[in-house]
């Protein structure tokens, strides 16, 4: 058994799922998830339901099994007290460094998973399986069907405007930071070069701060009907778009990594965050290209 903890937006959520997955393939075991986080966290819900994947929920005992104790916990005291070795330890397997950690893939089964674990490399063995398992269960309907299709009869774009807690939240605006309309107007400019015809649909939290805000000459469709609660519908109706401009956000590195088409092309931000302390050089897949303003 694989047990990964669940936390932070759909985007976060999927990268976590996505290196257990890749782990319970390889010992052929199953993977179930800790949702525990979203008990009392107000800012995002649990989301991957929305998707066709291998939805296995652990239990409190099965966590306890593998999860060391909080620090502050009676557990935990009384194991440092008597000085008793905890092979807790051992199992509980945190995040140690923001890129790829080739360890995590040598991990032995029986562990717990706990981190962001944000690269393809995590389970770049197993992307078709995670392509197939991150489709959605309901079909397109109504608006977003209609959408759908306009994406697919032009030359589309999806392009992402990440504002949200980015901007609201001072701790988080100091961390990650947001990208600035400089960032999206060289995005455009060059993509604009290298592609006829294109036409953009933007993606936001903020919708009219970016319907204000971002400009071009070029058709441009703004998406910003479905809400916090049917994001799942933005994450699929960008990745059915050709190209993408993507944010410093996991959401929107997903929507151009489920894209289907070939010859995509994939702008991102050199700089994803604020805080230098981040090693991101495997954040990015090689095919991708990455612009030096906009944070």
């Amino acid at each position: 058994m694989i047990i990964v903890r669940i936390m932070g937006g759909l985007g976060n959520q999927m990268f976590q799922y996505a290196v257990g997955r890749q782990l319970a393939t390889t010992h052929n075991t199953v993977l179930k998830l800790d949702i525990s986080e979203f008990k009392n966290y107000p800012l995002h819900n649990y989301g991957l339901s929305v998707f066709n994947i291998k939805e296995l929920f652990a239990t409190p005992e099965e966590i306890k099994l593998l999860k060391e104790p909080e620090s502050g916990s009676l557990t935990k005291k009384l194991k440092i007290f008597f000085r008793r070795p905890s092979k807790l330890g051992i199992t509980h397997i945190r995040e140690k460094q923001y890129h790829f950690d080739p360890e995590i893939l040598a991990m032995p089964d029986s562990i717990y998973l706990d981190g962001y674990w944000q690269s393809e490399k995590y389970f770049s063995h197993i992307a078709d399986i995670i392509k197939n398992e991150f489709t959605i269960k309901l079909s397109q309907a109504a608006k977003n069907l209609k959408l759908a299709r306009q994406i697919e009869s032009c030359e589309s774009v999806s392009l992402h405007v990440r504002r949200g807690d980015y901007v609201t939240d001072e701790k988080t605006n100091i961390i990650h930071g947001t990208c600035d309309l400089d960032y999206y107007e060289h995005c455009i400019a060059h993509l604009a070069q290298r592609v006829s015809l294109p036409h953009f649909f933007i993606f936001s939290d903020d919708p009219d701060w970016a319907e204000k805000n971002i400009k071009t000459t070029y058709p441009v469709t703004f998406v910003g009907h479905n809400g916090p609660e049917k994001n799942y519908e933005d994450l699929r109706l960008m990745s059915q778009c050709r190209h993408h401009i993507i944010a410093n956000s996991s959401f929107s590195w997903w929507g151009a990594w489920l894209g289907q088409h070939r010859g995509t092309i994939v702008y991102a931000p050199k700089r994803w965050f604020n805080s230098p302390t981040f090693n991101t050089k495997d954040l990015l897949p090689d095919s991708w290209t990455s612009i030096s303003p906009g944070l």
